[in-house]
């Protein structure tokens, strides 16, 4: 149960005045109190588009701006319009906002949000940014226009407002460096990944005059209205995640090359089996863009002149080849994948980028591969990258170098460890960051084969060696720490006290009942937890029994029950293939006894006389669904996708879900009021 991310009540709410549910107050240092009502939001391309997209789907609203366009489109001209007229002037914005509601994924929570956003123009409106309580930059990556942008701004302003920078690369000190003291003082770097409603992670970056503060308004902001995981990067280059993630990527297509890997090994390697995303690295590289790769690539090349691995941040011929011809990626129809229309419908094709042609993919299959994938925690890790086969050989390489240089980069883009690694898994959805990794592989091991391939040992890793540590992290009493390097020892992982972490109140002694489906837990404050741990959190006899027994115990014991996890998943409903076996053996008494057995289950969860609130985020179908709307309240997280899904494979919702969507439509109607629903 994340409670860092902004949640709405069972009921989709509308828009409030401004300041509404979005809004935060935070009182720091026992006088300064700060609150953003309002945003102004500094150009409206894809990134600034989908940030005031984000503010509003957390209630808070903006005033996106951008420049006034240079000149008219023939459909403005066959209107007799003129550079004096508002839909010219603010064309750029408004069509921003439009597109917002045709994005797919889409940027809004529900089209109505947009009503959140204004629009507006630099030469016109500017002056609105008084009326604001944070303005974040977002034009195009060029030092001098946001240099002459923020002067502008710094006349416009209201002391003491945040402003802040959410460039990718360019140096905060370079953008700022003629603003005087106030202005620094209130400026920082606020790095959104793409999209910002999807991606978890914001970087921020500051400056050496930018108040304490304001930095910990804005992190607090970040993650308790936002919902957003924060990093804190140093002003280097591309700060953490993207200096990191695009050495790897660069690293891997140089690897590639000299091995003579194809793409689709590459990808069956660097996806899932890796913990790694299904779209692997070719993939996703199409996702973001090759003119984007290349353009962070270079951004990096010219920014670290001392940076030992400096090199490997120029892009191959090959990459080269294809920007010249467009092959960009999904923008552009292809890139290192596309897909054609055939007799069969849809096939999906693989450059050689040997060649640069593209010929069917291929199926990968390496014994590794299978290995990783059967594994799961540090064995998942281990069973790929020692392997002995082609799928093994190159993940090693590939991982011992990424290891290697996150360690190298410390302390020169981030203080520690476990800002890198979540840098990583935020940012790039990695399973675990470089250094959990490595704690998974085994540091006195890797290190070992490193020496014996005559690879430097960064002086993190030796220090860590050297003090007698044999891990990054270590885990005491329920509470995880990460080595220091300032320090030469471990450094408690700093706790949150609006998050609650089942698996360490469990390290902690706060197991009530478990069995193989689910457990109860103590929150603390008398309340307890149903935690379901199935595969997807299918549901299942076990978690149907651990319902009646959490019922049982917390009429007992407790004042309350939180029905939460922290899967990817809440819960994909009934555990169908179960259902399949029973059908197949004609058990119909058995499949009546369990579809009652889930009815009792909700009924009484319904008519229980403590308060239950579900928590749902994720996939939340079937059974899953009909779990919280027998429950009293539900506190569902923004990316929920809740929904009765049986009718797509043929039944009717088993669980009472069909009858508690039908009350809910008829709650409030008057009696003897005729309604055709």
């Amino acid at each position: 149960m994340d409670l860092t991310g902004p949640f709405f009540s069972a009921r989709i709410r509308e828009p409030e005045k401004p300041g509404g549910y979005g809004s935060l107050t935070l009182q720091i240092g026992g006088s300064m109190e700060r609150k953003i009502r309002k945003v102004a939001v500094l150009g409206s391309g894809v990134m600034g588009a989908t940030i005031a997209a984000h503010l509003a789907n957390v209630g808070v609203p903006s005033i996106m701006l951008d420049i006034v366009p240079p000149k008219l489109t023939p459909e403005e001209e066959k209107k007799g319009l003129t550079f004096k007229d508002a839909a010219v002037r603010n064309r750029f914005a408004v069509t921003a906002k439009q597109n917002l509601l045709r994005m797919r994924p889409a940027a809004l929570a529900i089209p109505e949000f947009a009503s959140l956003i204004e629009t507006g123009n630099f030469e016109d409106h500017l002056g609105r940014l008084a009326e604001v309580d944070w303005i974040i930059e977002v034009v195009v990556e060029n030092l001098k226009i946001k240099q002459d942008l923020f002067k502008k701004v710094a006349a416009a302003r209201k002391p003491g407002t945040i402003t802040s920078t959410n460039t990718s690369g360019i140096p905060l000190k370079d953008i700022a460096a003629d603003m005087d003291l106030e202005f620094k003082q209130h400026f920082l770097g606020t790095h959104f990944f793409n999209p910002p409603r999807y991606m978890k992670l914001l970087e921020i970056i500051t400056l050496p005059e930018t108040l304490p503060e304001v930095v910990a308004f804005m992190a607090r902001f970040g993650e308790k209205v936002l919902g957003k995981g924060i990093v804190y990067a140093k002003d280097t280059p591309n700060f953490i995640a993207n200096r990191i993630g695009i050495f790897g990527m660069l690293y891997l297509m140089k690897a590639m090359e000299e091995e003579g890997y194809s793409i689709e090994e590459v990808d069956a390697i660097t996806g899932p089996a890796m913990g790694r995303p299904r779209s692997a690295a070719f993939g996703t590289t199409d996702l973001v863009g090759l003119d984007t790769f290349v353009h962070v690539a270079k951004n990096i090349y010219e920014n670290v002149p001392r940076d030992e691995m400096r090199e490997i941040f120029k892009p191959p011929d090959f990459v080269q080849k294809m920007l010249e011809r467009g092959w960009l990626g999904n923008k552009s129809g292809q890139g290192f994948y596309k897909r054609v229309k055939t007799e069969a419908g849809k096939e999906k094709l693989v450059l050689d980028y040997r060649t640069l042609e593209y010929h069917p993919s291929q199926k990968i299959k390496f014994p590794s591969l299978d290995a990783a994938k059967a594994a799961s925690g540090p064995q998942k890790a281990r069973a790929l990258v020692y392997a002995d086969d082609r799928a093994g050989k190159f993940a090693w390489k590939i991982t011992s170098e990424s290891l290697r240089y996150a360690a190298q980069r410390i302390p020169e883009i981030a203080d520690d460890v476990y800002n890198l690694d979540n840098a990583m898994k935020w940012g790039f959805n990695w399973e675990a960051g470089p250094f959990e990794s490595w704690d998974a592989l085994g540091v006195e091991e890797s290190v070992a084969r490193m020496k014996k391939e005559g690879k430097p040992i960064p002086p993190l890793v030796q220090t860590l060696l050297d003090k007698g540590k044999k891990s990054f992290y270590q885990k005491k009493d329920g509470q995880l720490s990460f080595f220091d390097l300032k320090t030469g020892d471990y450094r408690k992982v700093p706790e949150n006290p609006a998050v609650i972490l089942l698996p360490s109140l469990k390290e902690r002694n706060k197991l009530v009942k478990s069995n193989a489906g689910a457990s109860l837990v103590d929150l603390g404050d008398g309340v307890a937890c149903l935690e379901f741990h199935t595969y997807m959190n299918a549901i299942g006899q076990e978690i149907i029994e651990m319902i009646h027994e959490s019922l049982r115990v917390v009429e007992r014991d407790f004042v309350g029950l939180v029905i939460g996890n922290h899967a990817e998943r809440f819960s994909v409903g009934a555990n169908l293939l179960m259902l399949v076996g029973e059908i197949v053996k004609s058990n119909w008494a058995g499949i009546e006894a369990a579809i009652k057995a889930i009815q009792d289950a909700m009924m009484a969860m319904k008519y229980f006389e403590k308060p239950i609130v579900a928590a749902p985020h994720g996939m939340t179908l079937g059974g899953g669904c009909e779990v919280c709307l027998s429950s009293h309240r539900i506190v569902a997280a923004l990316e929920t996708y809740m929904g009765q899904v049986e009718i797509g494979v043929g039944l009717l919702p088993g669980a009472a879900g069909n009858k508690e969507v039908y009350l809910r439509c008829i709650e409030g109607i008057p009696d003897g009021v005729n309604v055709d629903l």
